[in-house]
């Protein structure tokens, strides 16, 4: 396996073959581990994992059919297990970028924004309510910010799940900055290691990987955001969006273990 693990790289190999066709995006890696928050989510190892873009005002279909037809139809073999992050906006906008150890590609849209406001009220306060709609069924697809990061090191068992929380603090943090939410309400991470490659027990934001992936997935997006709005203003509020939600309810906050 190919990749350069050295930080001071200004343009390392990629960590991944990018092929792109029929709006079907493969991330191509022999025998990567991924862990996944998107269709067919959990552990794996596999040899690619896919982004696709779906059509606008998608609805309800049978997702691993759906996913297998369409990546089928570009000319990609995949598995059952194999990691495919949906979004919809077109694979032209989508971006990489590379440091050190570490690659991600994302595609960003921001159309169906969650808000969280944070601040005021009293501990205990709880509202009635959730705030904003939208659910679990809710398949639109219109936004969506998804982040795939890509390592050649080979990371601890703890440390390949972390990267998921790394990444998606990345990408938070980001979109704060650039259009004042955190996510939109299908955002999906997909994380993927070596295990051919040299050993790294941890993945928090200190170490090399955490860092480079920080980096890189704060640049994947910014430039993903870019392409996508090169001819528009992105919404910067839920108000100003087809759809989204806000969190505007508030949970009861207790001491833990209760009173002293």
């Amino acid at each position: 396996m190919t990749g350069s693990d050295r930080g001071d790289d200004a343009d390392p190999t990629p960590v991944f073959e990018a092929t792109v066709r029929g709006e079907v995006c493969r991330l191509r890696r022999p025998g990567t581990r991924w862990v996944s928050t998107g269709h067919a989510g959990g552990e794996c190892r596999c040899d690619a994992a896919f982004l696709l873009s779906v059509p606008e005002r998608w609805g309800d279909v049978d997702i691993p059919a759906y996913v297998r037809e369409r990546c089928d139809a570009a000319g990609f073999a995949t598995g059952p297990s194999a990691p495919a992050l949906l979004t919809g906006v077109s694979m032209r906008h989508a971006r990489r970028a590379r440091l050190g150890p570490v690659e991600a590609i994302a595609t960003a849209g921001v159309s169906n924004p969650a808000a969280l406001p944070v601040g005021g009220g009293a501990d205990g306060d709880v509202p009635e309510g959730s705030g904003g709609g939208g659910s679990d069924t809710d398949r639109h697809h219109t936004g969506t910010v998804n982040v795939v990061v890509g390592t050649t090191r080979s990371l601890a068992p703890g440390a390949l799940p972390n990267l998921v929380a790394v990444a998606a603090e990345a990408k938070a943090a980001t979109l704060l900055a650039r259009v004042g939410v955190p996510g939109t309400t299908s955002d999906a991470v997909a994380v993927g290691c070596d295990p051919e490659g040299e050993t790294a027990a941890f993945s928090g934001s200190a170490t090399p990987v955490g860092s480079a992936a920080r980096v890189c997935v704060r640049d994947a997006v910014a430039a993903a955001l870019d392409a996508r709005y090169e001819d528009e203003s992105p919404p910067t509020s839920v108000d100003a969006a087809e759809y989204g939600v806000v969190s505007d309810a508030r949970a009861r906050v207790e001491r833990v273990g209760g009173r002293e």
